[in-house]
């Protein structure tokens, strides 16, 4: 059915039984309830009147309200079938019952009053509005104003709501009439879209990374097509950060780390002896908290930080040794040997002062116990067990990248020294026995 619209005067059509009417080219509702809808189309008014109305569906600006609401509870339903999911709920409703205000800009414009004038004061007594600062006794007080809530609990209220006109006052009644509608609480936008707010909660043992796989999983299998979505908030930041960028920070700062040991060493290959060995230190962290219960929080990731520092410099200064050694004319053998047992004291020296350093950190208690105690628990643990495997694994990784190196560049030369010597006969003299 076909009806023509002129712009001069509204049209009306009214529903009576079991209709149902489908009206193209809308621009905008300027209001509905259930008995009446008023919609502007492209080609004037139109007025829809009945009982028990209800827009099954809403297209504005390329967006259908009742089916993106579908859309979102269907995503929502999916999402609570997952078992890394404990709760995907959202507090969106379009029934939700509002008071549509309604300004008579004709009386308006006769009493010499604007709209916005109108709505402000309504908005003034109703939510409440600032008004000024005094200073009394040395401090700032603002200044709000707000009727009290006997005064506005009913559309009588309106009667005592008052806007200047001029040199006097009228009661905002004579220019506003309100109507009950249903519609959504708000209208949120993200990026100029129609967006529906939701929460997802992840169940016990998952994290928040698992979740947002599921999510991604989810979406794409029961999301239209046309609709998406976005993270707000933590997770936002969470998914911005996380994945390939994390891999890509690692990969860089591995990579100098390599270019200062291989200008160190000059050498290419030797480096990764050191890069390699300090994973088999931290193996102890991760061990003694898993012995004492502890989860792995931001403060024994921070110790795990330090600890890093503090084995690289054991293999560092294990490497360097060796590598002395070497150029002074010892086997690659011998050379890693010497160099393991010449640094074993200093490098036990320094591992004790930290451990018993540490210790009263791990067993604190009282007000920040956890804190402390997964920091000292993390760099005793790593520092016990780290300091031990490498004094094993790193010789063998030198003698491997060592022997690597040689095969393409021979080793600088340098005399050697009486005590360079004296250590030679001494390994050989050991592995003669």
């Amino acid at each position: 059915m076909t009806y023509d619209l002129s712009p001069a005067s509204p049209q009306r059509i009214e529903l009576s039984g079991r209709e149902h009417l489908s009206v193209s080219g809308v621009e905008d509702v300027d209001r509905f309830d259930e008995n009446e809808i008023v919609m502007n189309t492209n080609e004037g008014v139109l007025v829809v009147t009945g009982e028990n109305l209800h827009i099954g569906k809403l297209s504005l600006d390329g967006g259908e309200l009742a089916t993106f609401y579908d859309a979102s509870t269907q995503f929502l339903n999916a999402l609570n079938q997952r078992p890394e999911v404990a709760m995907a709920y959202t507090s969106y409703a379009i029934n939700f019952p509002q008071l549509s205000v309604e300004v008579d800009a004709a009386k308006c414009k006769r009493a010499g009053i604007s709209p916005s004038a109108v709505l402000d004061a309504v908005g003034s007594y109703c939510g409440g509005a600032y008004i000024s600062n005094y200073n009394q006794y040395g401090k700032v007080y603002r200044v709000m104003m707000q009727a009290s809530p006997e005064y506005r609990l009913d559309e009588q209220a309106l009667n005592n709501m008052f806007v200047r006109n001029g040199t006097e006052m009228a009661p905002v009644s004579q220019f506003v009439t309100l109507k009950q509608v249903l519609g959504p609480e708000t209208a949120n936008r993200f990026n100029l879209y129609s967006t529906i707010t939701a929460n997802v909660n992840p169940a016990d043992g998952y994290s928040s990374g698992e979740v947002q796989k599921v999510i991604e999983e989810v979406a794409a299998e029961s999301l239209p097509i046309g609709y998406g979505y976005e993270y707000g908030g933590m997770a936002r930041e969470e998914a911005s950060s996380g994945g390939a960028q994390t891999v890509f920070i690692y990969a860089i700062c591995i990579f100098l780390i390599y270019l200062i040991l291989a200008c160190l060493y000059e050498s290419f290959l030797v480096p990764f002896a050191v890069i390699f060995s300090v994973p088999f230190g931290l193996m102890g962290s991760f061990l003694f908290a898993k012995i004492l219960g502890l989860e792995n929080n931001i403060y024994l990731q921070t110790g795990v930080i330090m600890l890093i520092g503090l084995l690289a410099k054991t293999a560092i200064l294990i490497t360097e040794y060796a590598i002395e050694r070497r150029r002074k004319g010892m086997g690659i053998v011998e050379s890693a040997y010497s160099a393991a047992q010449v640094r074993l004291r200093p490098i036990l020296m320094t591992v004790l002062t930290m451990i018993f350093g540490m210790l009263p950190l791990m067993f604190s208690s009282g007000a920040g116990a956890n804190g402390n105690s997964s920091l000292g628990t993390g760099v005793v643990g790593g520092m016990a067990v780290g300091t031990v495997a490498l004094l094993f694994v790193v010789p063998v990784f030198y003698i491997i990248f060592e022997y690597l190196q040689e095969k393409i560049r021979k080793p600088m030369e340098e005399e050697a020294d009486v005590q360079v010597l004296l250590e030679k006969e001494k390994s050989e003299a050991e592995r003669e026995r």
